[in-house]
């Protein structure tokens, strides 16, 4: 599915779905008004409003780029294993075991969402990053926030970030977890959006600042700053994913009667991110895409596409579509605001919706409805609005489900 809009805008915009709500709509026309943007601005099924430029949107500029295109949790993304363990293998108080060791061993949520001691250093991605020479110049906010983000390294996020174990067609249990950069992440967003605002104001730029889409041109210290701490964080988060994952396995290890058997371990992991920037060539032409909720799909691409807390989620392959600058959703998409969702979704209704499923969840008072199946868009929407992106390989229903 592709529509058009072109109207007074600068560049065409090509959206893959009609229900776009009104404040993200803006931002869109925002987008395409950009001077630096190229060929057209693409939006994706699970589209909702964001920052500057809404979740959902892939964006290709021409020699700058924007912290606000990739947002606060910088190298958010997905990662699955599928184990070698049967559906027959994990009864109710089995899940609901390993649930409680899983929280027991990560920490969940903004709040409580770090470790008492420092986690070991060799986990961390560029470990010269402290030593090597100029690195407070070239890493001002990883140097200054590395060893915070030691006691952060293998923790979960708040929001909609997860850990859930799921089966599949084939009644193999699979592990799927979305989580980001942690705090490190948002330190460095927050850091070099307020640089390139103060250089935007002095250089009078056209962009106004109220469209929160302040940019860096590539080629100054600052665009490249940028784009080296974004990349670490990028790195960060995998790492972060990657140690979760291996602390997941083995409270299922130690869970469930494997005998000889050996669950599978996270160097089969797929794993893939959704909020970056990074250089591309698109349309005959070298550019900058920044893909804020969305996840790439070249062809072949295996890629994660998770439902909403109680419903379906697709390991996909990507289609290597042009016009959506090889990209596709990275999730359901919201429905509902969060303070909107506490507000008027029925919570009997919610936890009813998925006890039915059989699910083991989190949801107990108001405050969790903004995670609620409710405040989701119908994900098997959201899949046949892009059957021109991805082809759906593996189908996964959730049993149990940790919420940040």
């Amino acid at each position: 599915m592709k529509r058009v809009i072109a109207g007074e805008n600068r560049l065409p915009v090509k959206m893959w779905l009609d229900d776009v709500e009104e404040g993200a709509m803006k931002q869109i026309v925002n987008l395409a008004n950009l001077p630096f943007a190229f060929k057209h601005i693409a939006i994706m099924p699970d589209c909702h409003f964001g920052y500057g430029m809404p979740i959902g949107g892939v964006m290709a500029t021409e020699n700058v780029i924007i912290p606000n295109a990739v947002g606060v949790d910088i190298g958010c993304g997905m990662c699955a294993v599928n184990t070698n363990i049967k559906r027959n293998e994990l009864e109710e108080d089995i899940l609901k075991k390993i649930m409680g060791k899983i929280r027991e061993n990560i920490p969940v949520g903004n709040k409580n969402g770090r470790h008492k001691e420092r986690q070991e250093e060799i986990l961390m991605p560029k470990k010269d990053v402290m030593s090597g020479y100029n690195t407070q110049n070239d890493y001002p906010i990883i140097h200054r926030e590395y060893y915070n983000a030691l006691k952060q390294l293998g923790t979960l996020g708040g929001g909609n970030h997860f850990i859930e174990i799921q089966v599949d067609t084939e009644d193999n249990i699979w592990i799927m977890i979305h989580s980001g950069s942690r705090n490190l992440g948002k330190r460095v967003a927050d850091y070099h959006n307020r640089v390139a605002i103060n250089m935007n104001t002095r250089w009078y730029s056209k962009v106004p600042k109220e469209l929160e889409l302040a940019f860096l041109p590539i080629e100054t210290e600052e665009g490249k700053c940028y784009k080296r701490e974004m990349e670490y964080c990028v790195e960060f988060a995998y790492a972060n994913r990657r140690l979760m994952m291996d602390r997941v396995i083995d409270c299922v290890w130690e869970s469930v009667d494997t005998g000889t058997k050996t669950i599978a371990y996270s160097t089969d992991m797929i794993n893939i991110a959704h909020n970056y920037a990074t250089f591309e060539n698109h349309f005959g032409r070298n550019v900058i895409i920044h893909r804020k909720g969305a996840t790439l799909a070249r062809e072949g691409t295996i890629g994660i596409i998770p439902g909403s807390q109680g419903t379906k989620s697709y390991i996909v392959k990507g289609l290597g579509n042009p016009e959506s600058f090889m990209s596709c959703s990275h999730g359901a998409g919201r429905l509902m605001g969060r303070r909107f969702a506490k507000n008027n979704l029925n919570l009997e209704e919610e936890i009813k919706k998925l006890n039915e499923q059989g699910v083991i969840h989190g949801v107990r008072s108001s405050e969790d409805l903004d995670e609620a199946p409710g405040a989701y868009k119908d994900i098997d929407v959201v899949m046949e609005n892009q059957k021109d992106l991805v082809e759906i390989v593996t189908e996964l229903k959730p049993l149990a489900v940790i919420k940040g």
